[in-house]
């Protein structure tokens, strides 16, 4: 089943989430997420899969020369760390008492 270019994934992970990467060079490195990109499905980690970028000189950086930035990784090679348990977990969802839905750690419970 392919999606529309018009389509996006939905994404399990949210801006400011601390994940852990499952696969790759970067494999076991936990990091916050940045920013998250629906219509690719990838996110961006702080410190993981860092790559060397020519930056050619511009007003803002008059210098130019060789950056090092985060790339996206793919959502599907991250998981959402429990910041109660401090492990990688999947995430349920239930309702609380005032009846709005929130993301819960299905290994002890806690309101992500």
């Amino acid at each position: 089943m392919e999606r529309k270019k018009t389509e996006r994934k939905k994404i399990h992970v949210k801006s400011g989430d601390t994940v852990v990467v499952l696969a790759g060079k970067n494999k076991g490195k936990k990091g916050k997420v940045m920013k998250v990109i629906p219509d690719k499905g990838t996110v961006v980690v702080e410190g993981v899969n860092m790559i060397k970028k020519h930056q050619k000189p511009t007003q803002a950086m008059p210098q130019g020369g060789i950056i090092e930035k985060e790339a996206p990784v793919p959502d599907s090679k991250v998981m959402t760390v429990c910041p109660r348990c401090n492990r990688p977990t999947r995430m349920g969802r239930k309702l609380l008492e005032t009846g709005k839905p929130a993301r819960v750690c299905k290994k002890c419970g806690e309101v992500i």
